[in-house]
């Protein structure tokens, strides 16, 4: 203040050696710019001497004093890390990384946006680490949006236009100082999600909100699910009293863009590996992705007011070979259609396409067969490759004790799914009588051709069933069959040739014995002829 009154005043040193322009210059020089916290706090005194502390040039000095006391102090505190790990273990010389208590980047958070912008500018280019540049900008984001970057951003509505305009600039200022765009980026995942969710409810420039959805999607592998839960806004020019979708899926799904259109040609650390192998960097990503998506997914799916046909890209937006399983997916497309039983038949049946019964985990397959929500054609199918899983394995457990007629059978019971899968299949594709037939009749005749489909699906079910009994009985014979039991069987046969064995008989009584059996012969001959029949 006297540095800027004696400006202001003319008292230099035209009217005395010691004149207060002198001075203050001195006490500046001595005592105030060797200094952070004292520059700082000089720095935040001159936002209310504007225009006279700029005239006199004492913010640039007091900005690049700063910038150069910081990279100083970066580099004593550099050398004397690196002479505590030589001296100590790694683990103990990394165990304390966090700032003192009197460290001067939260101070900086209690300067206005002007002069922040401008002194981070210069730290920045001064050489000071992204971490630390990361640091002062969550603690001035903190202190300058009054909680605006909570859970509940979307209740900001109801603030004063001028308040949301200062919020507005500070959220841009802050994503035009964050550090450059990086998959190592030391910015946290949830700092640019709460970065989003405040651009989103303060309306920001679609520059700033492009630029964090990039950030995100480059990050997705440090993302949870509570961060790409971003809430949505009414649409321009809708009715006020019309509903709208409780989260913004346009959103998550330009990020999820984002992180499928990585170019990693350049990253050294995927050198030498193949994409799409199970271990691939990228591959292991991209299943990490599917279970957050799929979370997403269930999570979006209770909401009434969300379409179809955002749903159903979101859940086509990943590559097949992303799922491992795909019981996730199942899970939040069933959610969905129980939420929304009213969809059409083709919205149905494209977003049940989505879903790879081969890969559903026999708990999820036997409630996929039993599901009445879903289409019969995928019904059929899942229960199609549930049998052919179970043959497997059955083949694998049971070697050769398994009969020709029971792998038969299982043959049997393929074939009559794969030809329900296919009848459907044509009556699906064919258009006979779709002219000539009202709607009223149409879904009546749908309807009782998906009763007699079901009818034929618990059958086969049975069938299947029966089937493993048989099995299980088969392998209980052959361990109940001894060597024990085959020598009382030959025992057994033994004797009764034994007992077969009689004296012959005298003449007369053999002839007696074959007139007798003549006379027999006859008469039942008789009576055959005579009767009825």
């Amino acid at each position: 203040m006297l540095r800027c009154a004696a400006h202001y005043l003319q008292i230099t040193d035209d009217f005395s050696d010691k004149s207060l322009e002198l001075r203050a210059e001195a006490f500046l020089r001595d005592a105030v710019l060797p200094s952070i916290a004292s520059s700082v706090a000089v720095l935040r005194s001159c936002e209310a001497l504007l225009p006279a502390a700029e005239d006199v040039g004492l913010v640039p000095r007091l900005i690049a004093a700063v910038a150069t006391n910081v990279c100083k102090e970066q580099l004593t505190s550099g050398l004397s890390k690196l002479d505590q790990c030589a001296q100590l273990k790694p683990a103990a010389a990394f165990a304390d990384l966090d700032p003192p208590a009197d460290w001067w980047g939260k101070s900086v958070a209690a300067l206005g946006l002007d002069f922040f912008q401008r002194l981070l500018s210069a730290v920045k280019a001064k050489g000071l680490k992204q971490e630390t540049v990361t640091r002062i900008l969550i603690n001035y984001a903190q202190n300058a949006l009054h909680g605006l970057m909570a859970r509940d951003v979307h209740r900001c509505g109801g603030a004063d236009a001028d308040a949301v305009k200062k919020q507005r600039a500070v959220v841009e200022a802050i994503v035009g100082l964050l550090p450059a765009q990086s998959r190592k980026s030391p910015v946290p995942m949830a700092f640019l999600s709460g970065l989003l969710k405040t651009s989103m409810a303060v309306s920001a420039s679609s520059i700033c909100r492009a630029d964090l959805e990039k950030r995100i999607g480059m990050q997705m592998d440090q993302a949870i699910l509570e961060d790409i839960l971003i809430a949505a806004g009414a649409a321009v020019g809708a009715p006020a009293g019309q509903q709208h979708a409780l989260y913004d899926t346009d959103v998550v799904a330009r990020i999820f863009s984002v992180f499928l259109n990585l170019d990693d040609d350049h990253n050294e650390e995927d050198d030498g590996f193949d994409y799409d192998s199970p271990r691939s960097p990228k591959q292991s990503l991209l299943v990490k992705a599917a279970k957050l998506l799929d979370s997403y997914l269930a999570e979006v799916a209770l909401d009434s007011n969300i379409l179809p046909s955002k749903f159903i890209s979101l859940a086509e937006l990943l590559p097949d070979h992303a799922r491992v399983v795909t019981d996730g997916l199942y899970r939040a497309v069933d959610i969905f259609l129980k939420v929304h039983p009213n969809i059409k038949e083709a919205e149905r049946y494209r977003l049940c396409k989505a879903i790879d019964c081969q890969r559903l985990t026999p708990d999820a397959c036997s409630h996929a067969a039993q599901n009445e929500r879903l289409p019969v054609q995928m019904a059929v199918q899942v229960l199609y490759f549930e049998q052919l899983r179970l043959r497997s394995a059955i083949q694998a457990g049971g070697g050769s004790s398994m009969g020709g007629h029971d792998g038969a059978v299982f043959f049997g019971c393929a074939a009559a799914a794969a030809s329900v899968q296919g009848s459907v299949n044509m009556r699906s594709g064919s258009g006979v009588g779709s002219g000539a037939m009202s709607p009223r009749d149409n879904y009546a005749s749908v309807r009782r051709e998906n009763r007699e489909l079901k009818l034929e699906v618990a059958r086969m079910r049975m069938r299947l069933t029966d089937l493993e009994k048989d099995h299980v009985s088969m392998k209980r014979e052959l361990v109940r069959v001894g060597p024990a039991n085959r020598l009382l069987r030959g025992l057994a046969r033994s004797l009764g040739r034994l007992f077969r064995m009689r004296p012959a008989a005298e003449p007369g009584l053999q002839q007696l014995g074959a007139k007798a059996t003549a006379d027999a012969k006859v008469l039942f001959q008789r009576r055959r002829r005579h009767s009825i029949s």
